[in-house]
């Protein structure tokens, strides 16, 4: 089974695709789709858009799982980050992929073990559990593969 994990932002979503077959999860890909600042929000939207749509096409993900938002104290960075959840449920949706969604804690939990671990704790167990030479770079696809790890993790338990 092949899963897409999506780190959503504005300036930079960042990616992971797996592949999880009998228990067993292999890396993939991972990567970032980039926005310039100096684009306007709606190019924005239409490049998260097409290039997330090419990399469904590209690795035809039987599932999808993106980082639910998560309300900080800068509502503006929610905001931002709503609309580039929008899209990113719009082209899966298009490309009939199922998506599921998981809070940063439950991503932490299933990686981690612990629901409050830190960034480098997240970041040394994506690299251990996908036998990884280095941490992937930068953050936000190295939490693409941690949602998607998050997914598989929890796919297993509701499929048996």
């Amino acid at each position: 089974m092949i899963i897409l994990g999506i780190d959503p932002g504005t300036a930079t979503t960042g990616y992971g695709v797996i592949e999880n077959e009998k228990g067993e999860t292999k890396y993939v890909d991972y990567g970032c789709i980039l926005t310039k600042s100096t684009e306007s929000l709606e190019n924005r939207l239409v490049s998260i858009f097409d290039e997330l749509t090419k990399i469904i096409k590209k690795f035809k993900p039987e599932m999808a799982a993106v980082e639910e938002l998560f309300f900080a104290s800068n509502a503006k960075t929610a905001i931002s980050v709503g609309h580039a959840r929008g899209v990113i449920l719009l082209a899966c949706s298009k490309e009939e992929v199922p998506v599921y969604e998981y809070t940063p804690l439950q991503v932490k939990q299933a990686i981690c073990g612990y629901g409050r671990a830190d960034k480098q704790q997240v970041q040394k167990m994506v690299k251990a559990l996908l036998s990884l030479e280095e941490i992937p770079k930068p953050d936000d696809a190295a939490d693409g593969l941690a949602i998607a790890i998050c997914c598989a993790h929890s796919a297993r338990l509701n499929l048996g």
